[in-house]
C-alpha cells in the first residue's frame, strides 16, 4: 500500500471560529488523502511545563510533512503560522497559502510580501485550494 502524503495544517486557534475553521481545512485535506498533523490535536494541552515540547513536535510535524496548508486569513498573518512558513520555505516544503478574506490590501499584494513570494500558490477559497491538493496529488510520482 502506498504511503499518504503528509501535509501540515498552520492557522490561528485562538478562539473557537479559528479552531472550527482550521479543522474544517483538516478534514477536507484528510479526505483528499493526506496524512494531517494539526498542531493543536497533535499535541499536549499548552502548558507552562511543556512548552518546549510543543514546539518540537510541531517542528518534527513540518519536518515530516510534504507540505504546508496555511489559512492567511486576519489582519496580519498569524505570527506562528508566519514562522511555521519560513522553517518550512528553508526547508524547501511546497507552500500553499488560504486566504480567502475578500478585502484586499493592495492590488498587488494580498498577505505580507514575504509570505506571499514564499508560497508556491496563493490561493482565495476553499474550492481553490481543494483544486490545488488534487493538482499536487496528480503530479507526484507513485510510490
Amino acid at each position: 500500500m502506498d504511503e499518504q502524503p503528509r501535509a501540515y495544517i498552520a492557522g490561528p486557534l485562538f478562539d473557537e471560529g479559528e479552531r472550527w475553521f482550521i479543522e474544517s481545512l483538516d478534514e477536507m485535506v484528510t479526505e483528499l488523502g493526506f496524512c494531517t498533523f494539526l498542531p493543536h490535536r497533535d499535541n499536549p494541552a499548552k502548558t507552562e511545563h511543556n512548552t518546549g515540547e510543543i514546539f518540537a513536535n510541531d517542528k518534527q510535524g513540518i519536518d515530516d510533512c510534504d507540505l504546508v496548508v496555511a489559512n492567511l486569513n486576519g489582519i496580519t498573518t498569524d505570527d506562528g503560522t508566519a514562522w511555521e512558513l519560513g522553517y518550512a520555505y528553508a526547508l524547501g516544503k511546497y507552500l500553499i497559502g488560504l486566504h480567502t478574506d475578500w478585502r484586499a490590501r493592495f492590488e498587488h499584494e494580498v498577505v505580507n510580501l514575504m509570505i506571499e513570494k514564499s508560497v508556491n500558490e496563493l490561493v482565495r477559497s476553499t474550492d481553490d485550494l481543494s483544486a490545488s491538493l488534487t493538482s499536487w496529488l496528480q503530479r507526484q510520482p507513485p510510490h
